[in-house]
């Protein structure tokens, strides 16, 4: 039975609307957690210093050595709820890619993961980016490519043209 399933895909590429459908149709309850939470938990001073979590104006998202240290314990702390008996879905944005994986991989080892990507138009994401009005400018659209690079994933689906709830269903006839 699927323990884990971790969505990757850019920001506002439509992940947490998924989350909270995922957690309408999957049996029983399911954590939700995702990488604004982390960032949410850190001190302030760690979103805007070169050891934590940069953003800057046109969108990147520059992290330091701080910011991985602590994500590392993140990671591990979710590993370890799934193990305890919690299933939990994990919002992320790979932005490593392939290495942002391996990352998630090794703490997962032994855990029943569902690997999906949420891909979404770039032209899209931007334009949902600046509807939200809580993003920087220009982050969804050099995520859209870069979050899926070197990534292998059990399932895909694209919320360009397919609603939330869609998306959800599809991924809940994949859990085990």
């Amino acid at each position: 039975m699927t323990e884990v399933i971790v969505l990757n895909g850019g920001s506002s590429s439509g992940k947490s609307g998924i989350v909270r459908c995922l957690q309408e149709v999957l049996p029983g309850p399911w954590l939700a957690l995702g990488t604004d939470a982390l960032v949410d938990a850190m001190p302030a001073s760690m979103r805007a210093s070169d050891a934590g979590i940069e953003f800057a104006p046109d969108g990147e998202v520059i992290v330091g050595p701080g910011f991985r240290t602590l994500e590392a314990a993140w990671i591990a702390g979710v590993a370890a709820m799934a193990r305890a008996g919690a299933r939990v879905v994990v919002d992320e944005v790979f932005l490593g890619g392939a290495e942002s994986q391996r990352r998630w991989r090794r703490a997962l080892d032994g855990v029943r993961v569902l690997w999906v990507g949420v891909r979404c138009d770039a032209a899209v994401a931007a334009g949902r980016e600046v509807a939200r009005g809580d993003r920087v400018v220009g982050m969804a659209a050099s995520q859209a490519d870069l979050v899926h690079r070197g990534v292998a994933y059990d399932l895909e689906v694209d919320t360009t043209h397919a609603e939330a709830m869609e998306c959800a269903r599809v991924i809940a006839a994949r859990v085990g």
